[in-house]
C-alpha cells in the first residue's frame, strides 16, 4: 500500500510540477507583453512584476516535492562517501529528518500566516489590492506536499532499510551517483 501511495504521490508532484512550470511560462509571456506594451505603446498593464512573483513562488514550492522524489534537492555530501557503506543509509535518513523537520516548521509559519491573511482578508498593499489568501493557499499546499512526500519517502526507505533493501533505500534517499546522474542528463 506504501508503494501505491508513493508512486500516486510521485504522479501528483510530476503533474505539479509542470503545473508550476506553466505558471512561470505564463508569467515571461506577462511580463514581456508588459515590457513590449510600455516601449511601443506607452502603456502599462499594471501588475505585471506582482503576478509574476507570486507564480514563482507558487510554482516553486509545487516543484519541492518532485525535487524530494527526483533526489535533486542541493546536498552537501563532500563527506558521505568518506563513511562505512553500512553507516550511509543512517546519514541520509538523518538528512532527510532535518530536511523535513525544517518544512515542517515552515509549513507550520505559513498555515499560521495564511490563517492571518484570511481572518483579517488581508489584500496587496499595490494597485492590484490582490487578497493575498489567492496566492498563498497554493503555496502553503506545496509546502504541504512537500512534507507529506517527505515522510512517505522517509517511512518506505526505512521499511526498505529493514528489510535489507540498500539499493531501494539508495534509490529514494540517498546521493545520486555519477551514472544516474549523467543517465538523467542525456535521457
Amino acid at each position: 500500500m506504501l508503494d501505491r501511495l508513493l508512486n500516486g504521490t510521485r504522479t501528483v508532484s510530476l503533474w505539479l510540477t509542470w503545473l508550476g512550470g506553466t505558471l512561470i511560462v505564463l508569467s515571461a509571456f506577462l511580463v514581456t507583453t508588459e515590457v513590449l506594451l510600455r516601449k511601443v505603446f506607452n502603456v502599462s498593464l499594471g501588475g505585471a512584476d506582482e503576478i509574476s512573483g507570486y507564480a514563482f513562488g507558487v510554482a516553486t514550492t509545487l516543484a519541492f516535492s518532485y525535487a524530494l522524489f527526483e533526489r535533486a534537492h542541493i546536498r552537501v555530501d563532500a563527506l558521505l562517501g568518506t563513511f562505512p557503506k553500512a553507516l550511509r543509509p543512517l546519514i541520509n535518513f538523518f538528512g532527510l529528518l532535518m530536511l523535513i523537520g525544517f518544512a515542517v516548521v515552515v509549513v507550520a509559519m505559513v498555515w499560521s500566516m495564511v490563517g492571518d491573511t484570511l481572518d483579517n482578508g488581508s489584500r496587496s498593499i499595490t494597485p492590484m489590492r490582490v487578497p493575498l489568501a489567492i496566492p498563498q493557499i497554493p503555496w502553503l499546499i506545496g509546502w504541504i506536499l512537500f512534507v507529506f512526500s517527505g515522510v512517505l519517502i522517509g517511512l518506505v526507505a526505512i521499511r526498505r532499510y529493514l528489510r535489507g533493501d540498500d539499493a531501494g533505500v539508495q534509490e529514494l534517499i540517498g546521493v545520486k551517483s555519477l551514472d544516474e546522474q549523467i543517465q538523467d542528463e542525456t535521457v
